[in-house]
């Protein structure tokens, strides 16, 4: 997490601090979800922001062990990734289902097949937006907790 808020801090997104960095932005990506790091990925992330890599392990460790308020930083980074890619898919339904609509009446004006892809994937993408802002509560995280809560048969 102490990547992705500095990275943040100076304003610059994953591809450049990949360029900056010399690492993978897919690397970037795993670092910023939490997942582990090599040596080699903190040396050359300590290089990019000027500080000592040893500092950006021991914060990664702490991050481990998170306070309340670092874990709702965590969630609402999450949920905004979320929202970024519920977008992603928005814009790419509106470009892919125009290319169709112009496609099919180009071609076969008396058979509107378009329809079809344009129901199928609207209302997958019509769930994922209820999802992403909180409008259907199933599966959300009230239901995660108590999910995880009856696995372990003891509250969290």
């Amino acid at each position: 997490m102490i990547v992705q808020e500095m990275r943040l801090k100076k304003g610059w997104s994953q591809q450049q601090l990949a360029d900056l960095s010399g690492l993978n932005v897919r690397t970037i990506q795993r670092i910023e979800q939490g997942q582990s790091a090599s040596l080699e990925s903190f040396k050359a992330l300590g290089a990019a922001f000027d500080v000592d890599f040893s500092h950006l392990q021991e914060e990664a460790v702490r991050d481990i062990a998170r306070s309340p308020e670092q874990t709702e930083v965590a969630l609402a980074f999450s949920h905004v990734r979320e929202v970024r890619r519920f977008y992603y898919g928005l814009i790419a339904y509106v470009v892919v289902m125009s290319g169709l609509v112009a496609l099919n009446l180009m071609t076969t004006p008396k058979h509107i097949w378009f329809i079809y892809p344009l129901l199928g994937w609207g209302l997958g993408l019509t769930l994922r937006g209820l999802r992403v802002f909180d409008v259907l509560p199933w599966f959300g995280p009230e239901w995660e907790r108590q999910q995880v809560e009856k696995k372990l048969g003891r509250r969290l």
